[in-house]
């Protein structure tokens, strides 16, 4: 196991200790996202917005970019 971490970490153009430190990181970024998804699911959720509504206000941020881009803010 040792030999294929040490190709995958020179394959990579890393140390052995860096290419591990970077497994653990993401590791670590992988179980924070898992339990996030899991609160997520247990509080049923977040915002669901109303057909259209998205569309709706992008439209309207848009509008309001482009005014101030051409001037007519």
């Amino acid at each position: 196991m040792r030999d294929t971490l040490a190709q995958v970490a020179r394959s990579r153009g890393q140390s052995m200790q860096a290419y591990l430190l970077a497994l653990l990181e993401e590791d670590a970024r992988r179980a924070r996202n898992v339990m996030l998804l899991k609160q997520v699911r247990e509080t049923g959720g977040g915002y669901v917005a109303a057909a259209g509504e998205t569309a709706g206000e992008l439209d309207a941020i848009r509008a309001e970019r482009d005014q101030r881009n051409t001037g007519d803010a």
